[in-house]
């Protein structure tokens, strides 16, 4: 099931079910069955198995729905917790260490760094470039595991068990904000998580292992692999992220970015109030976002 969060005429948000081209209004739907749902997505995903199997049955009888043309798509929920996982597909490390004095060695072990939840903005919502801290906004289309029940010490062969679904993330980067090697800020500031345009539930990819990812420019194509290519897989990432750190029901991973971001070309090119990004996901679909002025 593709789960949204949207916004119809100036309403609150909404969580939805997107059919197609048509969205169902869960809370409308459940108010019509004399049943009862979580409200928004994040409440959905904590409520656990029998609030997703009540949603999907909701989904499937609702009458009509609105077109998803009318409305307007929002992150479809604001994470506790963000780790990025960083050098996680092999020709990333090499273009990293050329253009960002990073190891040239691959890592034994996952790189992971935070983003604030403050940090995210949606579908069609701008990328704030503000000049007067980066001259150097690049982009990094990733994958993003959302987190389904608490994991806490688990193995990677149970890993799976632990994750609700998939979205896009765009890990964006002011290059120049990293401060003695830390990336906290250069990645953490505000609208620097585009993160949608929904959460496709885990059923739904079999094998996400085995997707194509792109992300283009103004249209030109930047970067394309596939997640067969990471480095470290999700069961590894999620065994060792919670070895000592408690994954909730909501929480997101970003499972990291394959090469052609921004720094690694020659010369170096890096975004600018008026570009345009989409990064795209197999069987998840496309996250687009405006590069706005921000000063």
């Amino acid at each position: 099931m593709r789960l949204i969060t949207y916004t119809h005429q100036g309403s609150a948000p909404r969580l939805g079910a997107q059919l197609g081209d048509r969205v169902v209004d869960l809370a409308a739907a459940a108010l019509a069955a004399d049943a009862e749902l979580p409200a928004d997505l994040l409440s959905l995903i904590r409520a656990g198995d029998q609030a997703l199997a009540l949603a999907r049955q909701l989904a499937d009888r609702a009458p009509g729905g609105q077109s998803l043309a009318e409305v307007t798509l929002h992150a479809p929920l604001r994470p506790g917790k963000i780790i990025g996982v960083g050098l996680n597909y092999v020709e990333h490390v090499a273009e990293s260490s050329r253009s960002l004095d990073t190891a040239s060695e691959l890592p034994d072990r996952p790189v992971l760094f935070g983003k604030p939840a403050t940090a995210v903005t949606g579908p069609g919502a701008p990328i704030l470039h503000n000049g007067d801290l980066t001259q150097q906004l690049d982009w990094e289309c990733e994958l993003a595991v959302v987190i389904g029940r608490p994991a806490f010490r688990v193995t990677e062969q149970d890993a799976w068990a632990h994750v609700f679904g998939y979205s896009i993330m765009n890990d964006i980067s002011a290059r120049d904000q990293r401060r003695s090697g830390q990336w906290f800020f250069s990645k953490g500031m505000d609208s620097y998580a585009p993160f949608g345009p929904a959460v496709v539930t885990a059923d739904e990819i079999p094998d996400p292992q085995q997707l194509d990812l792109s992300l283009r420019v103004n249209g030109e194509t930047k970067q394309k692999s596939n997640t067969r290519h990471m480095l470290f897989a999700i069961p590894r990432l999620i065994a060792d992220i919670s070895s000592g750190m408690t994954l909730e029901p909501g929480d997101v991973i970003s499972t990291g970015s394959p090469s052609g971001v921004g720094a690694g070309m020659t010369p170096p090119q890096f975004l600018r109030p008026g570009d345009l990004v989409e990064a795209t996901v197999e069987r998840i679909g496309t996250l687009v976002n405006p590069v706005v002025d921000a000063r």
